[in-house]
């Protein structure tokens, strides 16, 4: 298959397109709803730890919103919880775009948006991921999961730049007003999708939403392969989670500021675009869980290559390699939930996949910022590295499911 054939396939089936263009609605929405209150809160207090509360409170509010989430989403209608989850982050922004204009937004509105918003996108987010198997076909899941994976990172790029132009031309009200647009068809386009949303086995006398979330966390811990899958990618993540804290490697590592971070974090955006297509290009492979381990060795070695970086261009080339390494695996773990999950399980699986990277990607966040104060930038990263490279092995070797899991 090739690179074009494999990112593209998925686009073929109509409900998959409809599919798309909400999540990308509701992806620019995500950005455009953190840049925009950011920026709020930075002109209207000048105070870098009011900014910084915004990931407090997406924490504390996004953990059991996930998993409770992940139930909804085995219990109700997929597309009418997409709708419904959408429809708060709608009004939130129409509202933060009506105060703005006139002058009568607080710090205390946006946070409590924020922490709104917060719960309203993690109830979305495990119903979408669980109704991709619903129309595309099993053989083109992993070409499903790796264009997501591209276009979020596509997003990624576009929405810092599209926010600029927007907050520069017509002013943040205006950021939140074209956010609401979005918003908009966000929760308009997944109720056009002809595949059902109701998941299976929701005829039965159903139990209390504790009892199911509880199922699903027990449905996981037992899953053959899925806990090392996890285990993988936390071990990993905590040990070398960069892209929060890119001005401090920016500065540590090249001597660099402003535009140094914003050329690494393009390149690594750039990087994760060309891994998805790369994962695409192996949708026919069936040896999946070596394809993992495959990846994580190389982001090891790249954790190698981008510490021992003397130059920024050489840093930005080892950064696009571990955006490339790590969107394969973010791939290959999303499209073994997929084919490894029954569907009346399914929400439950993802919201507890993303719940495990989140929290990595938060404790990552704090372990390399920690490092890189106490040991320098360059050998923060060579020693995550190591553990990478280490936990990988270890990993491998110890989950046989995951060396011996074959698809396709």
């Amino acid at each position: 298959m090739s690179s074009a054939t494999g990112i593209w396939q998925p686009f073929a089936f109509r409900d998959y397109r409809f599919l798309w263009a909400a999540t990308m609605a509701a992806s620019l929405v995500t950005w455009f709803r953190i840049f925009g209150t950011s920026q709020w809160l930075l002109e209207a207090t000048g105070s870098a730890a009011v900014v910084g509360t915004i990931g407090v409170i997406q924490l504390v509010m996004q953990i059991p919103a996930l998993l409770w989430g992940g139930t909804l989403a085995d219990r109700l209608d997929r597309k009418r919880l997409m709708l419904w989850a959408n429809v708060g982050t709608f009004v939130v922004m129409i509202v933060f775009g009506v105060l703005s204009n006139a002058d009568a937004l607080t710090q205390n509105l946006v946070f409590i948006g924020i922490a709104f918003t917060a719960v309203s996108q993690m109830f979305a987010s495990p119903a979408r991921s669980a109704m991709v198997p619903r129309v595309v076909p099993e053989q083109y899941l992993l070409a499903a999961a790796s264009s997501d994976n591209a276009w979020a990172n596509a997003s990624a790029v576009a929405a810092p730049l599209l926010f600029a132009l927007i907050a520069a031309t017509a002013g943040l009200e205006a950021v939140f007003f074209v956010a609401a647009g979005l918003g908009l068809f966000a929760m308009l386009l997944p109720q056009l999708i002809r595949a059902s949303g109701v998941p299976d086995g929701t005829g039965a006398p159903p139990a209390s939403q504790l009892t199911e979330t509880w199922d699903g966390l027990r449905y996981v811990g037992k899953h053959p392969i899925l806990p090392g899958l996890f285990l993988l990618d936390t071990g990993i993540t905590v040990a070398s989670f960069y892209r929060e804290i890119l001005p401090v490697l920016a500065l540590g590592l090249f001597a660099g500021g402003a535009s140094a971070t914003g050329m690494l974090g393009a390149a690594n955006s750039a990087g994760a675009i060309v891994g998805s297509i790369i994962a695409a290009m192996f949708a026919a492979w069936r040896a999946k869980g070596m394809l993992v381990l495959y990846a994580s060795f190389v982001y090891g070695f790249c954790m190698f290559g981008l510490g021992y970086a003397n130059t920024l261009w050489l840093g930005m080339v080892m950064i696009a390699l571990l955006g490339a390494s790590d969107a394969v695996t973010v791939a290959v773990r999303q499209t073994t939930v997929m084919l490894t999950t029954p569907d009346h399980m399914r929400g439950r699986a993802f919201s507890i996949m993303i719940l495990a990277a989140q929290t990595a990607n938060n404790v990552g966040t704090i372990w390399v910022g920690f490092w890189a104060e106490a040991i320098g930038a360059a050998n923060t990263i060579i020693l995550g590295g190591y553990i990478s490279v280490i936990a990988t092995a270890l990993i491998g070797w110890w989950w046989k499911p995951i060396r011996t899991f074959r698809s396709g």
